[in-house]
Parts: C-alpha cells; structure tokens; sequence
C-alpha cells in the first residue's frame, strides 16, 4: 500500500472536464477502498455497548447526501445537527414495542447497561408533551431543551468513542473542530455518498442484530419477525394520512402512467432502498402494479422532469401533508436527495424505470434538471 495507508491522510485525484475548476478534488480509488476496509473494521473491531454508534454512522450519512458534496471537500457539521438525526432515528423506538402475540409490551433496551440516555430522554419528552409526531415535537416549547440534551449525550459518548476500534484511535472519518462542531475530513463526504447503501445496510443490521442479542429484550421481542419494519419503517397510519392527502391534491390518478386509481401505493420516488428516510415530497401516489414494476430503480426522464416541477408548484401543500402525517419536510432537501440519487446512477451507469420491461440510461442529461 502506498504512503496514503498512513493514519488521517486521504490521497485525492484531480478531477478533469466539467468541473476541473473545483477546488477540492474526489478521492482515490485506493483511498475509497482504504475507507471501507476502515469502516470494515469499526463493525469487527470497534466495541458496541450501546447502538449510539449505529445512529452516529448513518446520521453522518445522511448528512452527507443532504450537505455535501462530490468534490471530495470537508463537510463542517454540527453536534446539533447530528443530534437532531439522532431524534429522528430514536423517536419511534423511545414507544413500547410489545405488539405481538408472545410479546410483552414494553421499551427496546438498547444498551448492555441501563436503557440508553437518549431512549429515556425522548420517553420522557413525549410523555411530558403528549406530541405523537417528530414534526409536532419539533414545534414545542421544550424541543431545544431535548435537542440539547441529546446533542450532549452524541458528542460525549458515540462521536467520541466511534474511531476507536482495534485497540487504538484513527480519526480517519471526522475530527473535532470546536465547540459542538464535526469536521467530516476531505473525501468522507465523497465516500459516504458514493457508498451511502453499503453504509445504511451496515449499520441497521448490526443495530438489529444488537437489540436481538440484548437478553433483556427477549421477552419484549418474542417470535416476531417485524424488528427491522419497527425501527426504520414509516408507520400505516403515517402513510395512509399522506395517501389521502395526496389523493386530494394530485387526484385519484397513478403519478408515473397517469391513468386512474382505485387501490394506491404511497411510493418513494427516489427509491426506499436508495435513500431510507421519509421525505414528505418524495411520496408519490401510484398503482401497486407500477409501484412492483419501478421497485428500487429510479424514474426515467419524463418521470423526474415532472417530479421536480410538482416539487416546486406544490411546495407548500405537500409540506402541509407531511406535517399532517408526521414526516420531515423540506423541499430542498428533497431535490439535493434526488440530484445525489441521480448522479451516483450517471456515475454507475444505471438504468431508469419508465414503464413496466422498459428501460433507458440515465445520461448527463438527468443532472441538468438539478441546474
């Protein structure tokens, strides 16, 4: 291995063409790889007490695709923002799981201790505000004092002691930068988008595979086979609140085939399986036979050029629906989510979806919509 193999040291490569004018430049093949084999060994190496470290990876990813950028540049982030992904990951688990037959209801424990800080802290939270949903929450009077205690519990535990695995520390993903501030290192952000999948997949399967082989959640768990869907899906209610909505405002009419509905899929246009949080202007209503058909491939052309108009026209509506069923909300989010979808395709030379058995290249054309 050449001399990049040293600690903290990320080798970059130029970038040429279009955006040769760049300042920073996208990471080595050799220093991609060098960032999985890393990554490889913060799971087989690192010690996971808790599921905090689960979380942390796939915040810092998912701010990387909102945040960053394919130039290989640092990203600067707080331990606010990451405190809030971390309110978001655990709203949900901070409910009794114990909806099964042979389960006993009760809270996922999710640390080998005592219940996790941030489990208790959001319990707490909730039974103290009565708010149902992370956008409600978010709105009280009492949020900042949550967000700040949770923001707290990140930066003194997991952002801390994640680097640490092997009997040794290596700062190869991020840095301390000050005060409640994370600094992603030159080509992480590049490495996180362009791996993202690999990253969310790493991450949820072992922070399953840790509550399943916590002792103390065997009587909760019982014979169920629905972890995964508890912790990471959207809920029924939630998506059947967005169906009527977007019934409402879109019509009763399949988004990619136009003809009409009866039964409706809320659909992620940006697939599911791509991105895995819940963007209220990612949904779209379509027929359960296109919905199968497009399944985890992005929409061809015609398909994303009214996807992003929609985006801008109805903006504010579909905000309003999110809201209502209690998913994140934001626009620009979106479109960044969707031009980071998109280019990662260009960059693979993915196909995209435009009707069942059919087909086409996503091309450079794709990107120039995001201009």
């Amino acid at each position: 291995m050449p001399a990049e193999a040293s600690a903290g040291s990320f080798p970059t490569r130029p970038i040429t063409g279009q955006v040769a004018n760049l300042v920073s430049s996208c990471p080595s093949p050799e220093a991609q790889l060098q960032f999985l084999s890393k990554l490889q060994r913060v799971f087989a190496e690192g010690d996971f007490t808790a599921t905090y470290k689960f979380a942390l990876l796939i915040a810092l990813a998912d701010l990387a695709v909102e945040l960053g950028a394919d130039d290989g540049s640092e990203l600067m982030l707080t331990t606010r923002q990451i405190g809030l992904r971390f309110i978001g990951l655990y709203w949900k688990h901070s409910l009794p799981y114990g909806t099964v037959q042979g389960s006993e209801a009760g809270i996922l424990v999710q640390n080998n201790g005592t219940q996790a800080a941030v489990v208790s802290t959001i319990s707490q939270f909730r039974e103290q505000t009565q708010t149902q949903t992370l956008q409600a929450a978010t709105i009280h009077p009492a949020f900042n004092n949550l967000l700040g205690i949770v923001s707290a519990t990140v930066s003194a535990q997991p952002l801390t002691y994640l680097q640490n695995f092997g009997g040794g520390t290596d700062e190869f993903i991020y840095e301390r930068a000050g005060p409640g501030k994370v600094r992603l290192k030159p080509g992480i952000g590049y490495c996180l988008r362009r791996f993202y999948p690999l990253v969310q997949q790493l991450a949820r399967s072992h922070w399953i595979s840790h509550i399943k082989g916590n002792r103390r959640n065997v009587s909760i768990l019982g014979e169920t086979d629905d972890l995964e869907a508890f912790l990471f899906a959207s809920s029924r209610q939630s998506l059947e609140t967005m169906s009527i909505g977007l019934r409402k405002l879109d019509g009763a009419q399949c988004f990619y085939c136009g003809h009409s509905l009866t039964t409706a899929d809320v659909d992620h246009f940006v697939p599911f399986s791509q991105y895995p949080r819940d963007l209220a202007h990612n949904f779209v209503l379509a027929h359960p036979a296109c919905n199968r058909s497009k399944s985890d491939t992005l929409a061809a052309l015609p398909h994303l050029e009214r996807w992003l108009e929609r985006l801008q026209r109805h903006s504010a509506a579909l905000a309003a629906i999110g809201t209502s069923a209690g998913f994140v909300i934001d626009t620009q989010t979106a479109q960044r989510v969707g031009s980071w979808a998109y280019s990662n395709a260009v960059a693979s030379g993915a196909q995209a979806w435009l009707t069942a058995n059919n087909y086409s290249a996503i091309d450079r054309r794709y990107m120039e919509c995001f201009a």
